[in-house]
């Protein structure tokens, strides 16, 4: 295949994806962004690189986020909601940090590929985004010729500008003042 024949089908594959998350889910976890006092952002390799970029993007909105792990990040309380990335919903440190959050009365929310996962168990919101991984138990439902989890993290990457250009939609918000926010100490 040449460039434009693999970009044509991984686009292909996103709009498979990202047409597939339930409408229902989102507004739940709209809703629950908007709630919350501070939003603490959590996810392992990749899927913490995309989760990260959500953190950055809720603070250029103005919002309290923070990501777990860094070194300034406060605890949760009973007024956070941690989101939590992980296709197999089951990483052992997320599960880890979902028990806490709940531990002290936080809510959860969770993107992931595995709706029966040990977090979703617990999670107050899921958000499932049909991709193939080698951690997913759903595999063959849908196929990519991407290696890995690589769909699954694109797809989490673009739903969360989704669901920021929601909030801001609910907030009377632009990128102009957004901007206002971004780093000035790169």
């Amino acid at each position: 295949m040449n460039y434009q024949e693999y970009a044509s089908v991984v686009l292909g594959e996103l709009n498979q994806t990202l047409t597939g998350i339930d409408a229902d889910a989102t507004h739940r976890f709209v809703d629950l962004l908007l709630n919350a006092e501070e939003v603490f952002c959590a996810g392992a390799g990749r899927s913490g690189f995309e989760i990260k970029g959500f953190a950055m993007r809720l603070m250029h909105m103005g919002r309290k986020s923070y990501v777990v792990g860094e070194t300034c990040t406060p605890n949760i309380t009973k007024d956070g909601l941690l989101v939590i990335c992980s296709g197999s919903g089951s990483t052992k440190s997320m599960v880890n940090h979902a028990e806490k959050a709940k531990e002290v009365g936080a809510k959860v929310a969770l993107i992931t590929i595995n709706p029966q996962s040990l977090i979703a168990e617990i999670a107050d919101d899921v958000i499932v985004i049909s991709a193939p991984s080698p951690k997913s138990a759903k595999q063959g439902e849908v196929k990519s010729i991407q290696p890995m989890g690589s769909l699954f993290e694109q797809s989490e990457g673009i739903y969360l500008d989704i669901v920021i250009m929601m909030l801001m939609e609910t907030q009377h918000m632009d990128s102009n003042t957004m901007f206002g926010r971004h780093a000035n100490m790169e």
